[in-house]
C-alpha cells in the first residue's frame, strides 16, 4: 500500500506543478494578449497618421504646382506688356 501511496502523492505533486505551469502560461498568455492590443492600437495609429501625412503631402504638392504656374503666367503677361509697351513706342516713333 505504501507503493500506491507513494505513487498518488508522486502524481498529486505533478499535478500541482502541471496546475502552477498552466497559471503561469495563462498568465503570460494574457500578457501577450494585451501587447498585441496595445501593438495594434499603436499601428493603426501610425497608419492613420501616415494617411494624414500623406494627403497634407498631396495636397502640397498640388499649391506648389498652382504656385509655379502663376508665377510662370504672371512672367509671361509681364513679357507680353513689355512687348506691347515697345511696339507702342515704335509705333509713336514711326508716327514722327
Amino acid at each position: 500500500m505504501s507503493q500506491v501511496a507513494d505513487q498518488l502523492s508522486n502524481i498529486i505533486d505533478k499535478t500541482e506543478r502541471l496546475i502552477e505551469l498552466c497559471a503561469a502560461l495563462q498568465e503570460e498568455n494574457d500578457l501577450m494578449r494585451l501587447e498585441n492590443q496595445s501593438l495594434t492600437v499603436a499601428l493603426n495609429t501610425s497608419r492613420n497618421k501616415t494617411s494624414e501625412l500623406e494627403e497634407k503631402l498631396r495636397v502640397l504638392k498640388l499649391a506648389k504646382s498652382f504656385s509655379e504656374t502663376n508665377e510662370k503666367s504672371l512672367d509671361i503677361k509681364q513679357k507680353i506688356n513689355d512687348f506691347v509697351q515697345e511696339i507702342d513706342k515704335c509705333i509713336v516713333l514711326l508716327k514722327k
